[in-house]
């Protein structure tokens, strides 16, 4: 087992995975930017290095400062988290080069499937059902071609990364050129990679996602699915397991489809195949994360097992301890992301200090979150600051137990979705488990 693991990341997940390693024995270093220098993940390592301005490119997009900081600490692993490294390839592949152990797939998973274009001509090879869209593509004049197609209404999308980043809706052609534009900028600057391809947007559809876990033994556990079709702008807001109403062969045959692609490719530690579901529970393949999701807490509140603990044993060569068999899905867990941001204002991004903070808690209440009374909350990164996680024994109490804890959650200092959050969950549709992925959208336009 590794003995030091670097962290590099920030905000919550970084406080997720030091607390793991705190939990297994393993000592922690953070990495930080000049604007995170009181951030939390900081005080919690047992160590930490500042390793550039607070712009991500500066920072926690900065290869080699992170590297640097891996070398002088000694470390034997760096965990990427979710978002910025988390998917690329260079930086996995790097790590290797320097001895060090990537905590996730190896270069050439991440390259192959972290690569979305990749990813769909590979899962067409198998048989899988995909999305219909173009190849990558490398300038306006071949992305009008693919769009003359593949027909309006169409996604652009980055090639790499996730968390809605690099994602716009295209109905026309008239707003095609600014709208690739805008999300190859915004690709670059999230994920340093600018490259895009094109996809047939799919309406009335569900988004559902499976967790595999799967050792470098030739070893795939689906750990269920999830459910985060309550979407805004391309973004999840809230997820939940196991995803209500969604048809039993549907299920069984997306996480059949799962597992049989994990293993085929030979895909070691954590990852998830996202599919849309259409009124029909027809599946289709869209992309494959490889990485931890935001959303892994539900997975493990109904399964009872650890996904950043499997990730770091995986990486270090520790065969799965379980199999198929032993999952057992209990009870139903929901996820509300919560951000600094304001509804009423289209959802400005809010930043400032944190003047005052209740966390819930009960049985079964869980927020992942980095923040605490006095920090601050810095303009130059995602907003989210912490997810709120329930799990009951029915998705009905489990809806109760959320709304009685976001109704608990209190932070004042900086705008937050908390409302959104409990106008989500009175409405009909989600009580019903009827939602798709316009459902926001829709209901803001009526």
């Amino acid at each position: 087992m590794f003995r030091k693991i670097l962290i590099a990341n920030r905000g919550e997940v970084a406080v997720r995975i030091i607390r793991a390693c705190k939990d297994m024995g393993i000592s922690t270093v953070a990495v930080y930017s000049e604007a995170d220098s009181e951030a939390l993940h900081v005080g919690l390592a047992d160590e930490s290095i500042c390793i550039g301005k607070a712009p991500a490119a500066d920072s926690y997009l900065n290869m080699q400062a992170i590297l640097s900081a891996a070398a002088v600490t000694h470390v034997q692993a760096i965990h990427p988290g979710y978002g910025f490294l988390a998917e690329s390839a260079k930086f996995a592949s790097l790590c290797e080069q320097c001895n060090i152990r990537f905590i996730g797939p190896d270069s050439t998973h991440i390259s192959s499937m972290g690569d979305k274009d990749n990813a769909r001509k590979t899962m067409k090879k198998m048989g899988l059902p995909v999305v219909p869209g173009s190849e990558s593509v490398e300038d306006l004049p071949e992305a009008f071609e693919w769009a003359g197609k593949i027909g309006y209404p169409l996604l652009i999308k980055a090639r790499v990364g996730g968390g809605g980043r690099g994602i716009r809706l295209v109905a026309e052609e008239r707003g095609f050129e600014r709208a690739f534009l805008d999300a190859s900028r915004e690709a670059s600057a999230s994920f340093g990679d600018a490259g895009l391809y094109i996809e047939k947007y799919m309406e009335q559809v569900r988004h559902i996602e499976v967790q595999i876990l799967a050792d470098a033994y030739g070893k795939v556990v689906c750990l269920g699915e999830r459910d985060c079709s309550m979407q805004r702008r391309k973004q999840k807001v809230l997820e939940e397991s196991p995803a209500a109403g969604l048809p039993e062969e549907t299920r069984k045959n997306m996480q059949r489809d799962a597992v049989r692609a994990a293993k085929k490719i030979g895909y070691a530690n954590a990852g998830t195949l996202e599919f849309l579901v259409d009124a029909h529970g027809n599946h289709y393949f869209m992309e494959m994360n490889t990485r931890l999701q935001v959303e892994h807490p539900v997975t493990e509140m109904v399964t009872g097992v650890d996904l950043v603990k499997w990730q770091i044993r995986i990486a270090a060569g520790v065969p799965l301890s379980f199999d198929q068999r032993n999952i057992r899905m209990q009870g139903h867990s929901i996820e509300c992301r919560i951000n600094a941001e304001n509804p009423a204002m289209d959802f400005r991004p809010s930043s400032g200090t944190v003047e005052f903070l209740h966390i819930p808690g009960g049985p079964r209440v869980r927020f992942d979150t980095a923040l605490y009374p006095g920090c601050t909350v810095p303009p130059y990164y995602d907003s989210l600051l912490g997810k709120l996680v329930v799990h009951a024994d029915t998705r009905e109490e489990a809806v109760r137990k959320m709304q009685a804890a976001l109704a608990e959650l209190v932070i004042t200092g900086v705008e937050t979705n908390i409302e959104l959050h409990i106008d989500i969950l009175a409405g009909e549709a989600f009580r019903n488990g009827a939602y798709t992925t316009g459902y926001l959208e829709s209901r803001n336009e009526s």
